[in-house]
Order: C-alpha cells, then structure tokens, then sequence
C-alpha cells in the first residue's frame, strides 16, 4: 500500500499551527504509565510523580518509551490522536538490542561470528517482531568500542576493534530499517549510541568519566558511530560520561560542531534516560533550566524521561536566553522522522495483533536463533575432550544445566522460561539414561545436598560438563565488577571434582571477558557460550556433541589478570618493549608477576578441526596511492571434519608521525572447507586503509615501511614487509 507522504512544507506548516508550549512537548519522552490507554496507566509514583509533568503536556509529547505489544500500542496510540489537538502521532521507541521476542546472542557474542550477514539478518528477524508489536524505533546499536571487561556494557559492544565494530555497526543498521523504512512496515529506525566513547569509562564503572585525546577518540571511538551513519541510521542517543570534561548531552563541540556540522547529520538527536539533567550533579549546570539551555544549544532534540525542556524552554525562549529557531528544528526533524516511518497516514504502522500472535517466536525466528549462536560460541580450550559421543555417560554439574537465566540484559519480551536450557539440549541429542544432572551449586552459593548430588553424579560418569557463569544481573547497564573471575563457589566447585580424574569441560555463561584462572587450567576443554538467546541450549548441546564445529573467534580480549585491564591487542609499543633484542631483563614496560599479554587474544578461537597457512605472499614490495598491494595464503583443512576458518589481515605502520598500534586488523574472509581441501585466500589493500589520524588530525598516510600480518588470530601471525611509497 502506497504511503501518503507529506512534504517538508507541509511539515512546516504543521509546526507554524503550533503553540511554542505544543513544540517543546513534541520534545519529551515520557514512560509508558503517563499514557492513558496503557496497561500500566495512573501508576505514576516517585521521582515520576515529581517531575512536573501536566495532563496537557502528556497529550502534547512527541515520543514513549517502552511501550510494546500491538494491542496496547493501538490503545495508547488511538487514544493520543484522539487527545492532540492536531493530530501529531507518537513516536514509540524500546531498547530491541538482541532480539525482541525471539533473542538472540548478545552482541559481543554476535561480534565473534565474524558474520556481518548474520547479524543483519539477526537485525531483520528482531525489526519484523518490534514492528508487528508496534515498535517504531529500536535504542540499538550500540558500537562503543570497548577494552574494560570490568565494564558491564560490554556486552552490548562488538568488541574492541574500530574496524569490525564498524562492519556490525553497518549490518545491524541494515538489518533494523531495511531499504525503504517508508515503505516497509516489518522495519523499525535504528538508534546509534552512544555518542560518544561511552565505552571508554574510567575503572569500568558505568556512567564514569571518560578523558581522552581528540586524536585518540577519532582513530578509534568514533569510525563505529559514523559507519551506522552512513549506512543511513536514522538517530543517535548521546552517552552519559563527559567528553573533554563536557557531558555528551550538553556537548555543543561534539554534536553541534562534529555530528551535525562536519558530519552532516541531520536527524534526530536523542538523550540517554536522564541525562538532561544529570548535568547538575556532573556540575556543569546549576539548575534544570541551564540544563535545558545547554542541551538544547547542543542539538539534543529529544530529552527522554527528565522534564527540564517543557518546565523551563518556554521561558527561556521568552527570555531571549534561548531562539525559538532551536526548538522548531529540532521540532522538524521530530516530525521527518514520523513522516519517514509513515505514521501522519497510519499512525498504528505495523501494529497487528493477529500477525504479532503468528510472527513472534515462530520457528522460523528461533531456527536463525539457534544457528547465530552456533557460529557466536568460542570454543578456547580442547584437549582431546571434545567433542563428546552418544556413548559417553555425562554429569552435566552447575549452575547453568537447567537454567533459563541465559538469555543475557536487555532481552526485552525473551522468556527464561520458554528459553531452551541447556540439559534439555543434551537429552535432544543424547538418551536422558546417559546424562546425570545436578545443580552442584548455585551462581553464588551452594547448600550441602547440592554438593553431596554433584559428586554422586560425577563418580558414575565417563566426562563431566560443568554449566557455569554469571547471572544476568551481573552484567549489562550498571553490571560493573571489579573482580571478573568466576563466582567463587563456582571455582571450589572445579577444585572438588578435580581429584576424581574425569575429563573436565567447562560452559560459559556470561556478558563479559572473565579472568578464566581456576577454570582454563583446571580443566580440559573451555567453550564460551555468552549468553547465547532462545536456542542457546541447544545451539551449545550441538557443539558439545559435534553436531556443529566452533567457528568462533573472540573480538575482545580475555585478560590473564584483571591488573592488565584495559588489555587489548592493538596497543602501542614504548621506547622499552618487553622482549626486544637489546631489551634489559627490569628496565622494560612490563609486569614482574603476571605476563604483558592476555590469556587469549583478539581474533582467537579453536575448532575440532585444524587448519594449516601456507606462506604468504606479495604481488609487490612497494604499494603507491593508485596500486593497491595484493597479499595471498593458501589455507588448507588438516583436520577430519568440515570446519569455517577466518582468515584475518593485519598491518602494522613501523614509523608514523604519531606512534602507531602494533598491530591493526582491516579486513578478514570467512572460509568453508572440507577435510584436506585447500583455497587461497586473496587479499586486497589499499592507500586508504593505511591512513590515520595525524597529530594535526589530518587523515592521511605515511610513505615508509609496514608489516602485513596473516593468520589465524591476532597473535599466530606471518609477517611480510612492503613500502608505501608517495
């Protein structure tokens, strides 16, 4: 059905009909319980109650949060366009970050399939259940690069690679809106976030200040956010940290100078819930109107679920402290954006209650569920272990063996109940008389009769498995923690089936890298799962039994210690690099008691079978900004089994304006073989991926001498020499 468009005239004349005090309501958001229709609605209590919000301005605001479910969205949204004097529609907005109700992996376990296709897809599924529920935009993705496992966010990232976090940023992007998000209603505007370096926060600690070089932020936090850009992403939510001791929201530099002036960004401009005014405790603002003042000087178009635009604009226009011409275009853009998704000829867009009733959760969405978390589980240790037979008798021991608790933060409708756990992933594939199954303990204590179970089960098997990890709370917005091992009982655990001899594997469940100690040394094979969405349980029973290969390769470091944190693979050298030919044995940049390096690098991850990597070769010594260099590998499948192997490229610039990372991924191939079958991997680079930030921020290259590195992994790398020249 052909959508009615209305022109940026028309929008303009819309906006002239309305009151200033109509404009600025236009530029909250508010919670689903303001709204009359909701489900929830009238249990406005608290901080909620105390904000100052008017019936008038509820019927007047622009835009809700957290509003979902098709039968509710029509009753809220009808209600709304009976209630607004011109007929505006609300904009309904929802954090869909990994799946609505079909869940997928997290992100940063997504990020480790290395499939950007995948993840659109991944995208597409989430988009098509947000819409038919009457989601319109989606607070996702988020591509803050991120080296602080500490952080609980992490697992909303990527990982810690501009470039691969720059690629998923593009394919979640794609997947969300589509081609023509006027024309298709099974698609929901992307939100990029969070602008910017949220990742980047102090100690770790969410909503934590962030201080770094404009150089620094430009080489490596920003590329993901301009990526989901220029793939057309539709809007952008500001961080909550200080950039160059400035608040993201009140950042006039940042989003005003860079995002919309030297960008050309031109869409809507969001806050993070409250950030508005958290500018007065950050003590850049004295009060809520300079809090409105500064946010609204800074391009911020929409202030989520703080009330310091509609109590103080008005007046601060009236004052002459702030130009009316500020409020109507951030009015217009609100409005293009409505016009965009359709919703001045169909204020209910996709909302459908019989179609929702068919489309969420269908097979269809939880067969993508089951083969991204396949292709997102790491496998990082096997000796021998794996995979496991029909044959063997399993104690399937810990936390993690019948529990739902694996769908990871904001997994929005997903149910733990209807998530598929683990044991019963095992009995879909291996007769229940052949695998025991005892809790041993909980996530974070353990009672005697738990203990007493787990070993009777372990005594009578042939290997066990053991389910472990974090609950969800312990990771994602507010999940910080600064010791990232195990829950101790988890580790006593290990320690008290050790003496019995069996081979040992261990499941991870978790949001984050974790410092691995008392588990990687203490058993046989390791397979990081994350937290692997609806089909988890039976994406990991099929790896475990070899049904599937791993193909997983980590996109953020695992730390050997929690001190080396930040760790990451594409650091820079100092003038005293540990293991350098004339390096001394003290005087060097290094620890004395944990090693400089991680336990397990960027880029790694085993598979049950093996590959082998020809040399690598040149098509010349000297690459020039017209010819590009041409880098070859023959990759052959050593192994018994069919495997994927990712291949991946690194350069390395020996002598920069600036000091360059050590190492540098840009680009990489995912391969399919056969056992003993062999292809060569051709690469191509160009001038243009050797250049960077210079010291005066010109983006430009060096003419001199690189690296090229081909491998594996970040570390198990061949290195070759060539010579820009210019």
């Amino acid at each position: 059905m052909e959508v009615i468009q209305l022109t940026e005239q028309q929008l303009i004349s819309l906006m002239k009909q309305m009151s200033l005090e109509e404009k600025i309501a236009q530029l909250l958001q508010l919670a689903t319980p303001f709204f009359e229709g909701a489900k929830s609605e009238g249990r406005i209590t608290g901080p909620m109650a105390s904000m100052g919000i008017t019936e008038n301005m509820v019927r007047n605001t622009g835009s809700i949060l957290g509003l979902t479910g098709a039968e509710e969205v029509i009753s809220v949204q009808q209600a709304h366009m009976r209630n607004n004097r011109l007929g505006i529609p609300l904009l309904i907005m929802a954090d869909i970050i990994h799946g609505y109700k079909t869940i997928f992996p997290i992100p940063l376990a997504l990020g480790c399939s290395w499939d950007a296709e995948l993840a659109e897809k991944c995208a597409a599924i989430a988009a098509k259940e947000a819409a038919v529920s009457g989601v319109h935009v989606t607070f996702a993705p988020m591509v803050d690069l991120v080296r602080d496992p500490r952080w609980g966010r992490v697992m909303e990232s990527t990982g810690e690679d501009p470039y691969l976090n720059g690629e998923f940023a593009r394919a979640f992007v794609r997947g969300f809106q589509g081609r023509d998000l006027s024309g298709d209603s099974d698609r929901v505007a992307a939100c990029v976030k969070h602008f910017a370096a949220y990742g980047a926060a102090e100690g770790g600690r969410d909503y934590n200040t962030v201080d770094m070089s404009e150089r620094q932020l430009r080489e490596y936090y920003l590329p993901a956010y301009k990526a989901a850009l220029e793939e057309g992403c539709e809007m952008v939510m500001t961080s909550f940290n200080t950039v160059d001791g400035v608040p993201a929201t009140g950042n006039k530099r940042l989003m005003r100078d860079l995002l919309r002036n030297e960008w050309g960004f031109d869409g809507v401009l969001i806050s993070d819930w409250g950030a508005v005014k958290e500018m007065i405790p950050h003590g850049v603002a004295a009060d809520e109107a300079e809090a409105a003042s500064k946010a609204i000087h800074a391009g911020v178009d929409i202030e989520m679920m703080t009330s310091c635009y509609v109590n103080h604009l008005q007046q601060l226009v009236e004052s002459g402290l702030v130009d009316e011409a500020l409020i109507d275009e951030a009015v217009l853009r609100i409005l293009k954006l409505k016009q965009k998704l359709g919703l001045f000829d169909n204020p209910l867009r996709g909302a459908n209650v019989e179609l929702e009733r068919e489309i969420l959760f269908c097979g269809e969405h939880r067969q993508a569920a089951r083969e991204a978390a396949v292709k997102s589980c790491v496998l990082l240790k096997n000796e021998g272990v794996l995979p496991l037979t029909k044959e063997q008798k399993i104690a399937l021991i810990g936390p993690f063996a019948q529990n739902g608790d694996i769908l990871g933060p904001w997994s929005w409708l997903g149910s733990q109940e209807e998530a598929v756990q683990l044991y019963e992933g095992f009995t879909r594939i291996a007769e229940p008389s052949q695998v025991a199954v005892a809790e041993g303990c909980g996530i974070e204590s353990a009672s005697e009769e738990q203990w007493k179970a787990a070993l009777e089960a372990a005594q009578n098997a042939d290997v066990i498995v053991l389910a472990l990890g974090e609950h969800s709370d312990m990771s994602g917005e507010a999940g910080c923690r600064a010791d990232i091992r195990l829950p101790e009982i988890q580790r006593q655990l290990i320690a008290a089936l050790k003496p019995l001899n069996k081979p040992m594997v261990a499941v991870l469940f978790n949001g984050r890298p974790l410092d691995l100690h008392g588990i990687h040394d203490q058993v046989g094979a390791v397979l990081e799962a994350w937290y692997p969405g609806s089909e988890g349980g039976t994406a990991v029973a099929e790896l475990l039994y070899g049904l599937a290969n791993p193909s997983g390769k980590l996109t953020m470091s695992f730390p050997y210690a929690v001190g080396q944190v930040p760790v990451y693979y594409n650091y820079f050298n100092t003038g005293r690099p540990q293991g350098a030919p004339d390096a001394q044995v003290r005087y060097v940049s290094q620890y004395l008691d944990i090693p400089n390096e991680p336990l397990m690098p960027f880029g790694f991850g085993l598979s049950y079978t093996s590959f082998s990597y020809g040399e690598i070769s040149l098509s010349s010594e000297q690459m020039t900004v017209e010819q590009p260099l041409h880098i070859k590998v023959r990759v052959t499948n050593t192994g018994n089994q069919p495997g994927e192997e990712i291949v991946q490229l690194y350069v390395r610039d020996m002598a920069g304006e600036v000091v360059r990372p050590v190492k540098e991924l840009k680009t990489y191939r995912r391969i399919k073989l056969m056992p003993g079958e062999s292809h060569e991997i051709s690469f191509s680079l160009t001038e243009r991926q050797l250049r960077y930030h210079h010291a005066d921020l010109q983006y430009i290259s060096d003419a001199g001498e690189f690296a090229v590195y081909v491998g594996p992994n970040s570390r198990d790398v061949q290195e070759l020499r060539f010579t820009l020249m210019k």
